[in-house]
């Protein structure tokens, strides 16, 4: 049987190559930081280089602070539990980790998962059903998007950060799906019983910040709930880093709120859904992720505390992560290369301008990770046909030597490829 399907594996396998989508994983034999040691391609001499592709915004994936914190969780409460959480699986570190985060984004309840994938995955099949509908923007993170196919409510797209299309999508909601979108003219309108708006606080790929504040608005005139992913935010974005919901001066006014302890806070693994009280807990007994799977190592939560409490002594990191965005942003657009306005730390450098923007994206990442800087070509599927990018991700951890080599790298490839 396997030697017919190992043919077919293996043409799907040729396709991916030649499309020039074939991943190849780069061997970091170092700790995470700005300078690590990378080998690449596989069996070549290891080397340096400076790191402008991980989501350490803050700079804590090798901090003391959190790796004494883990350390000391390891020699008290051990490797691991065995469990998932319901059974023999939660610690008192489980339970301050969980009041911290809730504490920290002014809401009523929090749940812990592996990842913020699993909270995604797990959430709207546990709190919706046939009678209610989904309404989600169009680049919304793959984790949204799987963890909709697995709910049996109504879907709807609405056009990226579009709200006029997210009205449209709520009246349609609302009222009923159209006759000729849906029902036929045998059958009525049947409107939807619950309405959630699902949208990243921070889209990945151009690090454009949603508008949370007219997603609001428009759910409180359509009686409709919110929540909103802020892997790409918490503990940096807004003035205390309680993310896009905090630039928006929406704290306590969304109802769910998912994101990651693996970006920013720490860099490992562990997500969680935070928001009201009853949603939380339908979610401690229905959410699939959370039920069948372990929990999380002590080491991480132990960290996860204390990445939280570093954010409340000090704002410097956040501070510094913005001075190292507005120094690239800044020398990037001096230089002319073509960079998507904003202030978030995710800065695409795009090739939108040029037929051949595919080939540039890749050619140029080859030739910046010679220079010693670490980035990746992203191009379509993976984004829009025709907007084949660099996405260049800025750390506290980078010092100003860092950035400035970087864009001396990027202006010498940049002239070399006539970018600019």
């Amino acid at each position: 049987m396997y030697q017919r399907v190992k043919y077919d594996f293996k043409q799907e396998l040729i396709k991916i190559k030649d499309s020039g989508l074939f991943k190849e994983e780069r061997t970091i034999l170092s700790s995470q930081k700005p300078e690590i040691h990378v080998q690449f391609p596989a069996g070549s001499e290891a080397r340096e280089v400076l790191n402008f592709c991980s989501n350490n915004y803050l700079g804590l994936a090798s901090h003391p602070d959190i790796v004494r914190a883990a350390h000391e969780a390891l020699d008290r409460y051990g490797f691991g539990l065995a469990s998932v959480r319901f059974i023999c699986g939660t610690q008192d570190l489980h339970k301050r980790l969980e009041e911290r985060i809730s504490q920290f984004y002014q809401t009523e309840d929090t749940i812990l998962y592996s990842s913020c994938f699993d909270a995604n995955g797990g959430l709207f099949e546990s709190l919706l059903g046939t009678e209610d509908a989904i309404i989600t923007d169009a680049l919304n993170h793959a984790s949204i998007i799987d963890g909709i196919r697995l709910c049996k409510a109504k879907r709807f797209i609405y056009e990226h950060s579009d709200m006029m299309s997210l009205e449209n999508a709520l009246k349609k909601a609302r009222e009923g799906m159209d006759i000729w979108d849906g029902p036929g003219l045998d059958k009525e309108p049947v409107p939807a019983r619950n309405i959630l708006i699902a949208t990243d606080g921070v889209f990945s790929m151009d690090g454009d910040i949603a508008d949370v504040r007219g997603i609001i608005e428009l759910a409180n005139k359509y009686d409709a709930l919110v929540m909103v992913d802020e892997s790409h935010a918490t503990g940096f974005l807004g003035r205390t880093g309680r993310g896009a919901i905090e630039t928006h001066d929406a704290l306590g006014q969304v109802d769910l709120i998912t994101s990651t302890l693996g970006k920013a806070m720490g860099g490992a693994t562990g997500g969680f859904t935070s928001g009201r009280r009853e949603m939380i807990e339908i979610l401690r007994q229905k959410s699939r992720p959370y039920l069948f799977s372990n929990t999380l190592a002590p080491s991480i939560a132990a960290a996860g505390i204390a990445a939280f409490d570093l954010l409340e002594k000090s704002d410097d990191l956040r501070r510094k992560l913005m001075a190292n965005t507005t120094l690239f942003r800044g020398e990037m657009t001096r230089l002319g290369f073509d960079v998507i306005e904003g202030v978030h730390p995710i800065v695409p450098v795009l090739f939108r301008k040029f037929e051949n923007d595919a080939q540039l994206s890749q050619q140029m990442a080859r030739d910046l990770y010679a220079e010693g800087i670490y980035v990746v070509g992203f191009f379509f599927p993976v984004v829009p046909r025709g907007q084949s990018r660099i996405r260049v991700q800025i750390s506290a951890a980078h010092t100003t030597e860092h950035i400035e080599k970087a864009v001396a790298a990027f202006a010498k490839v940049g002239r070399r490829h006539q970018v600019i």
